[in-house]
Order: structure tokens, then sequence, then C-alpha cells
């Protein structure tokens, strides 16, 4: 793969400016969506029964839905699990039914027709419990931010700190984007990968960075933009190259992982491929856009014992 060897001279931060404008618009597009349409958020969030039960059979899934209206089950989400013969059932919480007693109602409802139903799981999560994840978890993904802001600004400069939380922001907020717009289900298996995202995106930023900091030191005659250009084209066949063995396990995850893991796969996959794309696009070239240069990163002279004397 001759395009991925150290030779390369890709000029990246050419089309820097239609980065940022590709970048804003999904950012944009995201914002809006999530303050218009919101999250389709899971059953750890909002609170209710999940009930999943098992046919001999293909299941019907129009008559299930009819059948639990028939017995006002309101607000359910019906689909198959895994298989034809299995079917997940969500429902929020029901005014006129007591939580401990939906499944039962449920089994009755889809047994009333002679099927044999079989429960073979069910669980239950109260709408506080539901509300204080989703508080603690948009907390721990500040946290995370700010602990690494603070992390970058003493390894390197507090330029390289702005440009990497810029761009770990810029994934976490396009992939809830993604899920906005998708209505795809936002549990927390999804919250656990975009804490995942944030770790793989930093970890492509540092590695640019660290290139970018030998470079200042190496190629002193050179512009900034130079400097960074050449360090990203010298790990971009490491930043391919993780990326593309990374996605390969997603992708399996994703097809063969099973529907309980399909959100989280889904997220990930979303998120390296965002990630990967802000790590060159996104966090040198805010760095850059700040003014980083050479004497930002140069240690501090030291005063030779002595040297006040021969002044004298």
């Amino acid at each position: 793969m001759s395009f991925l060897n150290e030779d390369t001279n890709y000029d990246f931060l050419k089309v820097r400016k239609f980065a940022f404008a590709l970048s804003a618009i999904l950012i944009i597009a995201s914002i809006v969506s999530f303050f218009t349409k919101g999250l389709n958020y899971g059953l750890d969030f909002t609170g209710g029964t999940l009930v999943e039960v098992g046919y001999e059979q293909d299941a019907d899934l129009p008559k299930i839905r009819q059948q639990l209206d028939d017995i006002n089950i309101n607000g359910a989400v019906v689909q198959n699990f895994g298989s034809a013969k299995v079917v997940q059932i969500r429902m929020p919480q029901q005014d006129h039914i007591e939580n401990a007693k939906v499944s039962d109602a449920v089994l009755a409802a889809l047994a009333s027709d002679g099927s044999k139903v079989i429960k073979r799981d069910q669980s239950f999560v109260g709408p506080v419990v539901g509300e204080e994840l989703k508080e603690q978890g948009g907390l721990a993904m500040i946290v995370a931010l700010i602990c690494i802001m603070i992390y970058v600004a003493l390894r390197f400069e507090w330029k390289f700190s702005v440009g990497s939380v810029a761009a770990l922001a810029h994934d976490v907020i396009i992939v809830v984007g993604f899920f906005s717009i998708t209505s795809v289900e936002f549990d927390l298996t999804v919250l656990a990968a975009l804490l995942a995202v944030i770790g793989y995106s930093l970890n492509d930023t540092i590695v640019v960075f660290d290139r970018i900091r030998e470079n200042f030191l190496l190629m002193r005659k050179a512009t900034p933009e130079e400097v960074i250009n050449n360090s990203i084209n010298l790990t971009l066949s490491r930043t391919v190259m993780t990326s593309l063995t990374t996605m390969l396990v997603l992708l399996a995850l994703f097809f063969f992982g099973g529907q309980t893991i399909h959100s989280f796969a889904e997220a990930l996959i979303v998120g390296v491929l965002i990630g990967t794309y802000s790590s060159v696009f996104i966090a040198s070239p805010t760095t850059l856009a700040l003014g980083v240069s050479k004497e930002d990163l140069m240690p501090p002279e030291v005063e030779k014992e002595g040297e006040e004397f021969d002044a004298l």
C-alpha cells in the first residue's frame, strides 16, 4: 500500500477550511436534531419493563401488537430479538397496571389464542433510576473531557489541549447526532461506547501530537504548517491501519454479536470513523489555528553555573 508509506506527502492542511465547514454542518445538524427530535432512549434511561418471550413458531408481530392493545398496554415496542421465534417487548410505565404484574399480564394476553409462549427474560427500571443514570452518564463525559484537557496541557501545551478536546467534543456530538437522526435506541451500552470513542480518538490524536512535538525540534527552519502536515503524513499509516483493524472487529460484532450489543457496535463504528477523521482534520488544524509554534514546545533555558560571573 504505497499511499501509506512514510514518504507520503499529502497536503492535509490545504483542505482544513473544507473540513471545518463539513464538521460545522454535521455538528449543527446533530445539535438541531438533538433539541428538536431528541434521542430514542432505552429503558435504562426512561424506566419501564422489558419482557423477552419465545414461540415455537415464527412470531406474528402485528398480532402481538394487537394483543397488547387489547389489554391497554400503551407505547409498547415489539421486535424480533435474534431470531424470528424470539420477541422483545419494551413498555414504558403503565398507569393502570402495577409494574410487578405487567409481565404476567403480557404473557396471559399473548397466550390467549392458545399459542405456547415462554418467558425468556424480564427486567424493570424505575423512572427515578433512569433519570439518575442519564445525569451520571452526562457527568461522566464532562469529567472525562476536563481530565483529558488537563492531561494534554501538562504533557504538551494548552493549545494542544484545546485542539484535542475540540476534536473529542466534535466526535461525541456527531455520534449522538447520528443516534438522534436515525432514532437508533440509546441505552447504557451506547453511553459506554461514547466513552470508548473518547479514549480511541484521544489515542490517535496523542500519537500525532507526539510527532508534531518531535518535528518542531527537528525541523527548525520549517513553518508550523509544514511541521504539522509532515507529522500527519508520518503517522498516516499507523492511523489508517489501526482504524481498519479496529473496524474489522467492530463489523464482526455488529453482524454476528447479537442484538444485545448491536447499538454498542454501531456507536463504535461511527465513532471510529469520525475519530479517525477528527484526529487528522480537526485536532491538529485547530492547534495550528491557535498559533502553535516551536517556541511553545522548547524546553526552558537553564542558566549555567558561573554564567553570571563570566558576564561580569
